[in-house]
């Protein structure tokens, strides 16, 4: 059993890392793919919005599709159909293929992300140990690859689809190999799947509602960084265009750091304070951000965003399925996973034009205040993410609890 779960967590591994890849070469290429199809400025939103609104729906309707077939069967076809939609998006000319391209990669990502991080969650509680965060470190390095990958692309003035196609030529039977080794969760019983996805929760929904708002908060985050973190540099602390570029790569180096060694601080102090910890590093980015008196410092604050953001997602994650599984239901922790992700997409829906709109009646430093202030609201519900946080005193973290249950075969 041990080596079944060694190569289930190198497989998903490898899942999440090309989906960074593939995620970092659709968006840092959004230029390109406005110049080839002639989108305008105004309507260039509506296409942006439109992939995670639909990526939302995917995760709704994973939640259905897992009370008939495990999360690995969704992840195997849902990320194939992900990497033929950006080769889509790349090899086509009329506006109708990037709606029908950009529209299958919406609905595909949804699918993948839930059912990526409900293996992950299933195979961290088989583990009896965090490992939640180096799957999710994958994903940055992923990104990582991918947003150097479009660079060279760009750099060489590369059609669009000459940039893709090597990549998915690699990946995709990759990826489909690498799912021969997926290991799903706990088997439900059949009374369980026929039953409602929120009986024997907590009571529904109301436990998993300060998960959501920790996750909407972190994705508020890492959308500010990822959308306005070139222009506030330029525009507001004065500095190249060139330099203007490092920020978000700053960022992506220090996530990946700090989702790597992220899983030991987990287990040698617990969910709960590392989740702390990461929410006061974060504000101290966003302050240090919105005071910075030049540029340099500004990638300092940047640096900081990075280490502390880095850890609140994976968590979040964890503590949803954790928390579902201790209320007796093995099962629901899908459930939650799929509802959980969903806001994930708010989160990244809300941030760049909350950042705008303040920038533009106000101050883009203010306008940096605000995510500052959201993120410290994780203190105020980290006690959600303490093993048996509604069996022992409304989430207090017990000192002899380990941060991930123990499972049946007692890896």
């Amino acid at each position: 059993m041990t080596d079944v779960l060694r190569r289930g967590r190198a497989s998903l591994a490898f899942s999440f890392l090309v989906q960074g890849v593939a995620f970092a070469l659709l968006v840092t290429r959004i230029p390109g793919i406005q110049n080839r199809y002639g989108v305008s400025d105004a309507l260039l939103p509506v296409f942006l919005a439109a992939v995670p609104i639909l990526a939302g729906i995917g995760s709704v309707s994973t939640e259905r599709l897992v009370k008939r077939m495990p999360p690995s069967r969704v992840l195997r076809w849902s990320q194939p159909v992900v990497l033929l939609a950006l080769l889509g998006v790349g090899a086509g000319r009329q506006m109708v293929v990037l709606a029908v391209a950009l529209a299958a990669f919406g609905l595909a990502v949804g699918a993948l992300d839930a059912s990526m991080n409900m293996l992950g969650v299933s195979l961290q509680r088989a583990y009896g140990r965090s490992i939640m965060l180096s799957f999710h470190a994958a994903y940055s390095l992923g990104g990582i690859v991918g947003a150097s990958l479009a660079w060279v692309g760009a750099h060489w003035e590369l059609a669009l689809w000459v940039s893709y196609l090597p990549v998915v030529l690699v990946l995709l039977p990759a990826a489909l190999v690498g799912s021969r080794w997926y290991v799903d969760g706990e088997t439900r019983a059949p009374a369980e799947k026929d039953a409602p996805a929120d009986g024997g929760v907590g009571g529904g929904l109301k436990w998993l509602l300060p998960l959501c708002l920790v996750m909407t908060v972190a994705y508020i985050g890492d959308s500010t960084v990822s959308n306005w973190s070139a222009k506030y540099l330029q525009d507001v602390l004065g500095s190249s265009e060139q330099m203007a570029t490092v920020p978000y790569n700053v960022y992506m180096v220090t996530t990946l750091l700090g989702r790597t060694i992220g899983d030991v601080g987990v287990r040698r102090f617990g969910a709960v304070a590392v989740v702390r910890s990461g929410a006061v590093v974060a504000a101290a980015g966003f302050a240090v951000v919105a005071a910075a008196p030049g540029a340099w410092a500004g990638m300092l604050g940047f640096t900081l965003l990075g280490l502390g953001l880095c850890v609140l997602v994976p968590q979040t994650f964890a503590a949803a399925g954790r928390r579902a599984y201790e209320s007796g239901r093995p099962g629901a922790s899908d459930a939650a996973v799929a509802r959980l992700n969903v806001f994930n997409y708010v989160g990244f829906l809300i941030g760049s034009p909350l950042v705008g709109a303040l920038g533009d009646a106000w101050s883009y430093r203010g306008a940096m205040l605000v995510p500052m202030v959201l993120v410290l609201v994780t203190l105020v519900h980290a006690r959600a993410f303490a093993p048996g946080a509604d069996r022992y005193g409304g989430g207090h973290e017990r000192p002899d609890t380990a941060d991930v249950g123990r499972s049946s075969n007692g890896l």
